[in-house]
């Protein structure tokens, strides 16, 4: 199954809309991750909403903000199109 994310948008709760080329829109929360390895680095809210993009196909947070695939966080597609959340 292919996966093809085609926007994201940052909310000031830490949850992110995640749009797919077949139509359906999720809705998933990083708030309990923040506490958590990498994800620490987002807590500063204005990292979250500027960082936020689609890098390698899927949502990610460029941490160093200079696109190097080896400083982003992200999330495995099938977990965001399998999201509880729908909008």
């Amino acid at each position: 199954m292919i996966i093809d994310i085609v926007q994201v948008v940052p909310h000031e709760d830490y949850s992110v809309s995640v749009y797919f080329k077949d139509g359906k829109i999720t809705r998933y929360s990083v708030a309990d991750k923040l506490n958590n390895g990498l994800f620490k680095s987002l807590k500063d809210i204005n990292m979250f909403m500027t960082r936020c993009t689609i890098l390698n196909d899927t949502l990610a947070w460029d941490i160093s903000g200079t696109r190097d695939l080896s400083s982003y966080i992200d999330i495995d597609p099938v977990t965001l199109y399998n999201s509880p959340e729908e909008l």
